[in-house]
């Protein structure tokens, strides 16, 4: 029995040695003595006792191992130990309930964030009512070719910027990155809109091309380092959310133009609002603090986590980072690792989601709906594109509620399925002549039902789900990879959609 004591009291000594930082660990220690003699944990009915002659040495030592085990595991999870020395029992483990007690919120950060993804939305649906009042004042209304630029350059450029926003955001900072990037956003804005012929328009959307590229790497790479872990997939899927939003702007804005039609300029140059508020609004926000733990500005992550979570849960989170960083030796992969043996099946995955998801024609409808209804016959072609966008919006609200209690997988079954039978239905609108009386208003449904099912998986999850399935040391190099597949496939769609609409 002796000896039993011993070792118990040796796996304590052990498993509270590494977790010496705590406050809480510093009050169990001091009563160890009492726990190894009577150690009694209760969860709601159930109360293990370590007790001399209960049973055999045997089943009492592998009873006081998981008791031990137990202990030191709640430790990690709980912020106090509230320990009634008479009697020998410890009572009252208070576990954390972030909720209840954090005094810090990322909610107003992740706001600021999710300006660059309004940003992105927005420049990508800027084009869809603007495009023909703007090519009949840049004299390009007749080259539908010309169109497929001025829409796919910003994609091109977008390509660029998502491979760059990793490693600018490893360099500089999260904080520091969205500041820079807003200034290729601003002055693409101002180009766009005071643009007096096509080469002038194609420079602006090249600089707001990279601009977005840079937001759409470094938005959900800073939501779900400054993200608590409970809700992570929730405020991951705000970013698409606030993405659609940037789109149902976009569209709304250009409703005044069956009014005026120069207002496309307008329409352009709205987008330097955001771009301002972005830079200004991470001025104030607090860094990422895994980004300065592993820079070693240890004093500055403590300060952030404080903001973020609460002064009370600084050490609990430095305590994750610190096991987070002890947790793999290996260097950052290279871009050769990517295609390894180990990690190409990953990639392909990260890689093959962004590919379907474009090419399933998303962005066909976000930059020439417009001009789809209006081939239909649809007389108010740009109030249907909003409501298209409206959709847009309404299912990824429904996604984001979704997000932590379906799943992914069955969120990206779910959509994909959805939307194959929605082109259907408007394919069949189209084709049936029996259907051709009803073609402008099944279109229209069609494609919102199309929108509607994208909106709940297929496009949320892909961005929240490969910083999930890569591993630490590929992560950004292969989120980069999986970025340019799909900016790869918008650019081919955004620049032949079109031409191929009007050869039919």
């Amino acid at each position: 029995m002796q000896a039993s004591t011993h070792l118990i009291k040796g796996n304590l000594e052990v498993k509270i040695s590494k977790r010496r930082d705590l406050p809480c660990f510093r009050e169990f220690k001091e009563r160890k003595s009492t726990l190894t003699r009577n150690l009694c944990i209760r969860r709601g009915s159930i109360c293990s006792g370590l007790t001399s002659g209960a049973v055999s040495m045997g089943a009492e030592l592998a009873r006081a191992r998981d008791n031990v085990e137990t202990v030191a595991r709640s430790l990690i999870k709980f912020r106090s130990v509230k320990a009634q020395a008479s009697g020998g029992d410890v009572e009252d483990l208070a576990p954390i309930n972030p909720h209840e007690t954090s005094t810090g919120t990322v909610l107003p950060f992740v706001g600021v964030a999710c300006l660059g993804a309004i940003l992105f939305g927005y420049h990508l649906g800027v084009v869809n009512g603007a495009l023909d009042y703007l090519s009949k004042d840049l004299g390009i209304a007749q080259n539908a070719v010309m169109q497929g630029w001025v829409v796919s350059t910003l994609l091109a450029a977008a390509a660029v910027g998502s491979f760059t926003g990793g490693a600018l955001a490893d360099k500089f900072g999260r904080t520091r990155t969205f500041q820079l990037d807003a200034i290729p956003l601003i002055i693409g804005a101002v180009l766009t809109a005071i643009a007096q012929n096509v080469q002038t328009m194609i420079i602006g959307r090249l600089l707001a091309g990279i601009g977005i590229g840079i937001t759409s790497a470094i938005v959900p790479l800073y939501i779900s380092e400054i993200s608590p872990t409970d809700i992570r997939g929730a405020l991951g899927s705000v970013n698409q959310l606030f993405i659609c939003i940037g789109i149902l702007a976009a569209l709304v804005a250009g409703l005044p133009l069956s009014r005026s039609p120069v207002w496309w300029r307008g329409m352009f140059g709205l987008a330097v609002i955001p771009s301002i508020l972005l830079a200004l609004g991470m001025t104030y926000s607090p860094e990422s603090p895994r980004w300065l733990f592993q820079q070693g500005k240890i004093s500055e992550a403590e300060k952030s986590i404080g903001t973020l979570y609460g002064k009370e849960r600084v050490p609990e989170v430095m305590y994750e980072l610190r096991t987070a960083g002890q947790g793999s030796t290996e260097p950052e992969a290279g871009w050769i690792d990517l295609f390894s043996k180990r990690y190409w099946k990953v990639v392909s995955v990260g890689a093959a989601l962004f590919f379907f998801q474009q090419f399933a024609g998303i962005n066909a409808v976000v930059y020439y709906s417009t001009a789809v209804f209006r081939s239909a016959g649809i007389a108010s072609d740009v109030a249907a594109s909003a409501l298209v966008g409206a959709s847009n919006v309404f299912g990824t609200v429904i996604a984001s509620s979704l997000m932590d209690r379906q799943g992914r997988k069955s969120l990206l079954i779910t959509s994909f399925s959805g939307m194959g039978a929605s082109m259907l239905l408007l394919s069949l609108s189209f084709t049936w002549k029996v259907l051709a009386p009803y073609s402008g208003i099944l279109a229209v449904v069609g494609t919102v039902l199309y929108v509607l099912s994208f909106s709940l998986g297929a496009g949320p999850v892909p961005a929240l789900l490969l910083p999930e399935i890569f591993a630490s040391r590929i992560r950004a190099k292969a989120v980069a990879l999986s970025l340019c597949m799909h900016w790869i496939s918008n650019f081919v769609i955004g620049l032949y959609f079109l031409s191929v609409v009007d050869r039919n």
